[in-house]
């Protein structure tokens, strides 16, 4: 997923949205349906691994984010925080996938979720999505420019948006800091929160409905974080970032001291916390991206964000996992955690993204 998404990014910006999305519906729901067709464990790594990765690639955050930016110039984080929304919502549909499998087997309930798939997503896009007005005029006038001219300027100092690409980005400072902010919450952090706070939570002593109830309400709170990042598109991306940082890393002192407790309130703090703080701040990193980066290529540069986010959350979880079976513990593993959170906020603090600032 991580490695399509800079591709997938800079396919939406040069292709009809319509035939990349609608590619990547059908990608995902057809290779859904071939793991039914399964014997083996290469044949998932392959229809689920690869190629349903691809798929949600083409229809993810990065081609997502490089359409709507150019709808929403000015409401960046808030729809980026809409579209986070979406993960979160999505955590209640596990009961459902359980209850085909229930009934009609795990083959079945694969073909089922596939098709579905395919038959709401592939329509959707081809009726819906659609490239803005100013993204379209960009696109022209950059296509008038003749072969091999480049508008003035250097990286750094007025260069016009229109020129940055993922060259020209890379030399900036606020770029490599807004890549580490991404490794480091959206992709360490958060994902080794979601990863392995029911296993934690299992292995303290709770009974698995009620580990099950806390990570839904994780997922509640998640939401509530994602919609409130649009806060930053008043006030600014670094109070609003910094202040989901703080509100994170507090979170993890809550889940470590469940450890030592018997009620169910610090667990559920935990859960309340970590849900807002890790909800709210990757739309406001993203939405710093699109500040700094906006343009025609501004799809395949917020796809290695993603990428970012994506070894980040490769990594965390795995060594968390790694760290456990060693030392039979989770402190270690959450520790890594916290300090993942507190070098994000960090690292969002120097880049200081602006709205019409120039990267430095």
């Amino acid at each position: 997923y991580g490695l399509a998404a800079p591709l997938a990014g800079g396919l939406t910006d040069r292709i009809n949205p319509k035939i990349v999305f609608s590619i990547g519906g059908a990608l995902v729901g057809g290779s859904i349906a071939l793991c039914s067709l399964a014997q083996s464990m290469w044949h998932f790594y392959l229809f689920y691994g690869v190629m349903a990765a691809v798929g949600l690639s083409l229809i993810g955050f990065t081609p997502l984010s490089s359409l709507i930016t150019h709808w929403f110039e000015k409401s960046k984080a808030q729809v980026f925080g809409l579209l986070g929304a979406g993960f979160g919502v999505s955590l209640v549909t596990p009961p459902i996938f359980q209850y085909l499998i229930a009934e009609h087997g795990w083959r079945t309930a694969y073909v089922i979720v596939g098709i579905v798939a395919v038959l709401i997503v592939v329509p959707a896009c081809l009726f819906l999505i659609r490239r803005s007005p100013s993204q379209m005029a960009l696109m022209e006038k950059a296509n008038s420019r003749p072969a091999g001219q480049e508008a003035q300027g250097e990286p750094g100092r007025t260069a016009p948006t229109a020129d940055w690409t993922i060259r020209r980005a890379s030399r900036t400072r606020t770029y490599w800091l807004l890549l580490l902010v991404s490794l480091c919450n959206a992709g360490v952090a958060q994902g080794t929160i979601i990863a392995h706070q029911v296993y934690y939570l299992r292995d303290i002593g709770f009974d698995p409905m009620a580990a099950a109830s806390l990570f839904s309400l994780f997922g509640v709170s998640f939401v509530v974080g994602t919609v409130s990042s649009g806060l930053s598109d008043r006030v600014g991306r670094v109070p609003v970032y910094v202040g989901g940082t703080v509100v994170a890393a507090v979170s993890i002192a809550f889940l470590l001291a469940a450890e030592t407790s018997n009620s169910p309130v610090i667990p559920g703090l935990f859960a309340i916390c970590a849900g807002v703080g890790l909800g709210i701040t990757p739309p406001t990193c993203f939405a710093g991206v699109a500040d700094c980066f906006h343009g025609r290529n501004y799809g395949s540069i917020q796809g290695t964000t993603i990428l970012a986010v994506a070894v980040g959350a490769s990594v965390g979880p795995w060594l968390a996992g790694y760290l456990h079976d060693v030392t039979g513990s989770y402190r270690i593993a959450f520790i890594i955690v916290l300090a993942a959170i507190l070098l994000a906020g960090l690292f969002m603090w120097i880049a200081r993204p602006k709205q019409g600032a120039t990267p430095r």
